[in-house]
């Protein structure tokens, strides 16, 4: 089985996701063996305990500082024997020791069609908000590599979601979560699990 850590901030919606197809064998050879939270006390560690998966808390504050945070991010991955790190509303920000440590092997999931609506400051609900306020008719979610700049890597999938006259930030948010992220990601994952072991089996 080729290993995953998810890295979660918040309520772990799509690391439900991710868990409810790994539960119905739908990700291919991949196997989620590690949680980790940037932030103590979120849904999302709890989600991860009902599912048996083991889970830890990195904080960026209690490491003092981005480099130590990335030091012992890595460690931890490299410890656990992580092959692929997917990034599932994880709200900080990797440096160069992780991203070079994993390269093409970290993926992130944002909740638009990218280049729109992405880079610093376009996480959460402000994406929904900007979509509404510029008017555009179609927005989605866009599974993509990560490397040193925001939202900037390579595009792996994407899907488009219509926006409803009457939409809120708040419903758009969830449409765009059950319509693409929670169907994106996990296929995206199972994707390059499947590369991953097909590497590995070569060598």
């Amino acid at each position: 089985m080729v290993k995953i850590a998810v890295l979660v901030s918040g309520g772990g919606t799509n690391l439900q996701a991710l868990i409810d197809r790994q539960q119905a064998g739908e990700l291919g050879c991949g196997q989620i063996s590690l949680v980790i939270s940037s932030r103590a006390g979120v849904y999302a560690l709890e989600r991860a305990e009902k599912a048996g998966i083991e889970s830890m808390v990195i904080s960026r504050k209690e490491c003092g500082s981005a480099e130590n945070f990335d030091k012992k991010l890595v460690s931890e991955l490299k410890s656990h024997g992580i092959e692929l790190v997917v990034l599932a509303g994880f709200l900080s920000i990797l440096g160069k020791e992780v991203i070079d440590a994993y390269p093409n092997r970290i993926i992130n999931i944002h909740p638009s069609l990218i280049p729109s609506f992405c880079g610093n400051g376009f996480y959460g609900l402000k994406v929904h908000e900007a979509a509404l306020e510029y008017g555009v008719k179609v927005t989605g979610a866009t599974v993509h590599f990560v490397n040193e700049v925001t939202d900037g890597g390579s595009i792996i999938l994407q899907k488009a979601v219509y926006i409803e006259p009457d939409d809120t930030p708040e419903t758009l948010q969830r449409r765009v979560m059950e319509q693409a992220e929670w169907e994106l990601l996990p296929k995206a994952t199972a994707m390059l699990c499947e590369e991953i072991q097909k590497e590995k089996d070569n060598k």
